[in-house]
């Protein structure tokens, strides 16, 4: 009997070489693939049985199919929160149509109006919530409830993101389901963002001028925060934590050449509420590791984010300035397993031909793949722009060169 998907999934995480790399086929919502591409993928491969499900609205991500995920050799799956984008559960589903007029289902509470411009809007009770305009293909945020904030007692009055029963119903039930009904490593996507959340909360420049004019009014929110994603944490690992593999943090701290902010202040105001929520898993559930997910030129953070907690980095963004694999293996390979960087979605996997792909997944996975230590996934979600012939050498590839002699 060769290794189970979890088992090899595991061997990766304690930086052990298993039979082959380990995939992960749209395991998280930054290794995805956008449903109207994953739909272009179905036609291409012939599967016409099941449906597309669109989870997450932000993003426009279809749930992969077990049988999909199969066909890729993937050993992860997702356990979702029960709103994963908008507030929008998605315990029952419905008919829907995606941007190109391709079928799938949405989450039953999913409604947008349609204005005079022709863009599409999301609304929560009264408040317009985000807007996809037309022609587009992604919902942009416009609502931000703490823009108008001066003080602390302005901050106090805004309700926070409380983890509910019904939630902690779902989430045991999934991960029992996940964990007895499949073979597959089990990522569960916590989020607890703080830097994202702020850009979120206060409009993004709002924020980051406010964490620099107004510290103390910014550490109250994070602080405040933080107590709440505590709160969650504790219950959310107590519900799922004897079942799950790796639970998935994340904050985009870097651009394409540079971080989006400096060590200094990475140090000052995000790091404390980064280790308190790391820290709390490393020390109480150890056996799950601490996944952080983090876009862009992030190399000079890296040391600050180990000291933090985090054992498994992703999406490892090849493109952004710093990100040299060699170099990231040589001085990091010992102390995070890289989740990711299996191919250059900017650059190879949008402008280069089918034998290009391979040839770059063939060295990413000699370089990241030594010793362990590296689960293959695309560097973030595949766009719908991109043809099922390319999706398909991604992963055949991975699969083809993965395996350790």
């Amino acid at each position: 009997m060769g290794l189970t998907s979890r088992e090899r999934v595991r061997l990766a995480l304690e930086h052990k070489e298993a039979d082959r790399v380990p995939i992960d086929f749209g395991g998280m919502r930054s290794t995805g693939i956008m449903a109207m591409g994953y739909n272009k993928l179905k036609e291409y491969l012939g599967m016409k049985d099941g449906v597309t499900k669109l989870y997450d609205i932000y993003q426009q991500l279809a749930e992969p199919e077990m049988q999909m995920v199969d066909r890729f050799h993937g050993d992860v799956v997702q356990l979702h929160r029960l709103e994963p984008a908008f507030g929008v559960n998605i315990k029952e589903w419905k008919d829907g149509l995606l941007p190109d007029g391709s079928k799938c289902l949405v989450p039953k509470d999913f409604t947008t109006v349609i204005n005079e411009f022709g863009d599409h809007e999301f609304y929560i009770g009264d408040i317009l919530f985000a807007k996809m305009p037309e022609g587009g293909f992604y919902f942009d945020v416009v609502h931000f409830p703490y823009a108008e904030c001066k003080t602390k007692e302005d901050i106090d009055k805004i309700p926070l993101p409380y983890i509910t029963d019904e939630e902690l119903v779902f989430l045991t039930k999934e991960a029992k389901r996940l964990y007895y009904e499949t073979d597959k490593a089990i990522l569960a996507s916590f989020g607890g963002n703080i830097i994202e959340a702020g850009e979120a909360d206060w409009g993004f420049e709002n924020f980051l001028i406010n964490a620099v004019a107004e510290p103390e009014l910014i550490h109250h929110y994070l602080q405040r925060l933080t107590d709440c994603y505590m709160s969650n944490l504790e219950k959310y690992m107590k519900a799922v934590g004897q079942y799950i593999d790796t639970v998935q943090f994340g904050d985009d701290l870097g651009m394409q050449d540079s971080t989006l902010i400096s060590k200094r202040m990475y140090r000052k105001m995000i790091k404390p509420y980064h280790s308190v929520q790391f820290q709390y898993v490393k020390k109480n559930y150890p056996k799950v590791k601490v996944f952080f997910h983090s876009c862009g030129a992030v190399y000079d953070l890296i040391p600050d984010l180990i000291e933090a907690g985090v054992e498994v980095l992703n999406p490892i963004q090849l493109s952004a300035k710093g990100m040299d694999p060699v170099l990231l293996k040589e001085n990091f390979g010992d102390d995070l397993v890289f989740w990711g960087g299996g191919i250059d979605t900017q650059q190879t996997l949008t402008h280069c031909k089918v034998e290009e792909i391979e040839d770059e997944v063939k060295r990413l996975i000699d370089i990241f793949g030594k010793g362990g230590g590296f689960v293959f996934t695309q560097v973030h979600n595949i766009q719908s722009n991109i043809s099922p012939q390319k999706v398909v050498a991604v992963y055949d590839s991975a699969y083809k060169h993965g395996w350790y002699k």
